[in-house]
């Protein structure tokens, strides 16, 4: 029900951006439902000798600009219509950056801590073999998530290239550099929100040494987040991971907590099993705790739906950077944006990745590389063009900041499907 809710709730964010640009009707039915969708069944040998088959999803969910884009998550929680909403996300992220890419979303319902590195290699692999047919480096190309990494995806690249009998390293981004990956993607998503940051934050005269910041969060965008702000003098008084999180007003060592969760790294199944609950000096708290902290900036960066009607009216910063995706109810939103919180979403803050993702498949197609500063300069000029774009948006509209991304994420779609038309190949037949 929870996932089903999500998309939902993402139908009526369009919905409400739908009032206030004007579009043909026949575009906005094409935006209301995913091109294709596919579910797939995974065998998987375990290590013990036996069998365990696994249910892996992947959606197109629109290719008027491009090409599919978009990761694929390896979590408990996967269903189908999680990875329908997140494809839909996906389709106005890129539009929001003006990618050539349309939306897609991939996942396996695993909790993948469980597994062993060789079975983790084995369902993966099997993972391509299931859906390869329906991926490709001009149809749909992958990118890590949740609980994938780049060691995954050289493995989905691997197996593709087996499948298809040639190099295809641009069907997947976010790869090891050995591989063919760019410069500076591992740190995009962070670095995108980073510079959302710094375009917004002196609108509201907010220098860094006297704002307060909180992360829902700690994986690789949470962290390197944390850690980038922490050096530009923002003082990080909360973070928290899966099994908890911690809280000091004075502000916490954040190179030090990312330290010690990194010392608990074992590469047997890839992933980190530290926790920033073992650091000393600090208070503990819940991850709900941390949501309603008295700070000036939240920063959602772990799953969705975390901010809900029910805990809305105790949310107490004045600025919200959403680093995960969908992590505020649609319910959710409308009251903080009567309480006067400004909520800068998804769409736009987390879109460092996809970016840098699109720079990666840029360079794999052209076979010219750039370096990590010159990655980071054009992910930094396309971050803050757009964010300002959408700022302007806001204010000549008086529109919330999620509705202005969708607007302008709206006004590329609706170019582009009423250029194409809306294939109705029936119709055509019948004249």
């Amino acid at each position: 029900m929870e996932s089903q809710s999500l998309f939902v709730g993402a139908r009526q964010n369009l919905d409400l951006a739908l009032k206030h640009i004007a579009i043909s009707e026949d575009a906005i039915e094409h935006l209301k439902h995913p091109k294709a969708s596919l579910q797939v069944s995974i065998p998987v040998r375990m290590d013990d000798g036996s069998l365990q088959v696994f249910q892996g999803y992947r959606v197109r969910y629109d290719d008027t600009r491009g090409p599919a884009k978009g990761g694929v998550r390896y979590h408990p929680q996967v269903s189908l219509d999680e990875v329908t909403s997140l494809a839909f996300w996906m389709t106005f992220k890129c539009a929001v950056l003006d990618l050539p890419f349309g939306g897609g979303k991939g996942g396996i319902t695993v909790n993948p801590k469980q597994l062993s590195r060789l079975e983790l290699e084995r369902l993966t692999r099997g993972y391509i073999d299931a859906i390869a047919d329906f991926i490709g480096p001009d149809v749909d190309i992958l990118a890590p998530d949740v609980y994938t990494n780049a060691t995954i995806m050289g493995w989905m690249m691997d197996r593709y290239n087996i499948i298809q009998r040639k190099s295809c390293p641009a069907v997947v981004t976010g790869k090891p550099i050995a591989l063919g990956g760019s410069a500076g993607r591992e740190t995009a998503t962070a670095m995108g929100a980073f510079f959302v940051m710094q375009t917004i934050l002196p609108k509201f005269d907010r220098p860094p040494d006297e704002t307060t910041v909180a992360i829902q969060g700690f994986g690789n965008a949470g962290s390197f987040l944390a850690e980038q702000i922490y050096r530009a003098g923002y003082r990080v008084v909360a973070v928290s991971d899966s099994k908890g999180g911690i809280y000091a007003p004075a502000g916490l060592d954040i190179p030090a907590i990312r330290q010690n969760k990194e010392a608990g790294r074992g590469m047997e199944a890839l992933y980190c099993h530290g926790t920033v609950c073992n650091m000393a000096d600090h208070q503990s708290i819940t991850n709900a705790a941390l949501l309603e902290l008295p700070v000036d900036v939240l920063i959602p960066a772990a799953l969705e739906n975390q901010i809900t009607p029910e805990n809305a009216d105790r949310i107490q910063a004045k600025l919200i950077f959403e680093v995960a995706n969908g992590p505020i109810t649609f319910e959710a939103d409308r009251i903080l944006n009567q309480k006067g919180i400004y909520v800068l979403p998804d769409i736009l803050t987390n879109a460092g990745g996809v970016t840098v993702s699109y720079f990666e498949w840029v360079q794999n197609r052209s076979g010219l590389y750039w370096s990590a500063a010159e990655v980071e300069q054009r992910l930094a000029e396309r971050m803050t063009r757009e964010t300002e774009r959408i700022w302007q948006l806001a204010q000549s509209l008086d529109l919330s900041l999620r509705t202005a991304a969708y607007v302008h994420a709206l006004d590329r779609l609706r170019a582009a499907i009423e250029v194409k038309g809306t294939r109705d190949y029936y119709a055509q037949a019948k004249a």
